[in-house]
């Protein structure tokens, strides 16, 4: 009876170290996953997706994800070409395209990528005024994306696209900025009342050029200028009158 005993509790025992070995060496994998397998410490294969066999002990698989990443940029200090301070973060969307490189080339990619991002955002930021900043945004996150990608291709990781969210400036700044655009808004204005001043004294030298050649429209114009004055209501008629009706105008055209 203590025979039959042992005998159960070993074949019991043998069952569990089946069912635990055949758990320890099935791994099932997502479509948007993948295994980098190591064979005694060294690489084997990039495994998956579906039904993969490891052997226990003697192999070791460690998953990687496939998806896209949105990692936040904290905010960072900038000080622009033109030394404005501003506070700047950003939000950065990255993948891994290389599972072997992204696990064994760095050793925890989605903090080197984040801090890849803060420095490269400082360094990017600090070579352009602060119009720079606000007016070509999109040309920024191009020259980010574009550095990002380049340096972390060695780690099998692709920066899809790079945003900078937000550009806080100083209430002190904001007033700056303020007057200059006010201040520029006045010159526009000052440089256009100037070009229809030109535009009107070129037109008035025109129309004269064009009346000299007949003296008789030039009574005309009196007429419509006294119908004008005529229809408002003024106690004050300025009656315009030719230089050469006066008395001494005359006597000095003939002498």
């Amino acid at each position: 009876m203590e025979t039959t005993y042992f005998d159960g509790l070993a074949y019991l025992i043998g069952i569990a170290a089946v069912v635990l070995l055949f758990w320890a060496a099935v791994y099932i994998f997502r479509e948007y996953e993948r295994g980098v397998m190591f064979t005694l410490g060294r690489f084997t294969r990039v495994c998956g997706p579906g039904f993969v066999i490891v052997i226990p002990i003697v192999q070791q698989v460690v998953r990687t994800d496939l998806r896209t990443f949105v990692e936040d940029v904290p905010t960072q200090d900038v000080i622009s070409r033109d030394n404005v301070s501003v506070k700047v973060n950003a939000v950065i969307y990255f993948r891994i395209v290389d599972a072997e490189r992204a696990i064994i080339n760095v050793a925890d990619y989605r903090s080197a990528v984040s801090q890849l991002a803060q420095t490269t955002l400082r360094s990017v930021l600090g070579k352009h005024e602060l119009d720079e900043m606000l007016a070509e945004r999109d040309k920024l996150n191009a020259d980010i994306q574009e550095i990002l990608d380049r340096q972390t291709d060695a780690w099998g990781i692709k920066v899809a696209n790079v945003e900078i969210k937000h550009v806080d400036i100083d209430d002190s700044m904001i007033r700056a900025i303020a007057k200059q655009a006010e201040a520029e808004r006045l010159r526009r204005a000052r440089v256009i009342n100037s070009e229809g001043e030109f535009q009107a004294a070129a037109k008035l030298v025109e129309a004269g050029k064009l009346l000299a050649t007949q003296p008789n429209s030039m009574q005309l114009r009196y007429f419509n200028a006294l119908n004008d004055i005529s229809s408002e209501r003024t106690s004050t008629v300025i009656f315009p009158l030719p230089v050469d009706l006066l008395p001494a105008g005359r006597k000095g055209k003939s002498s």
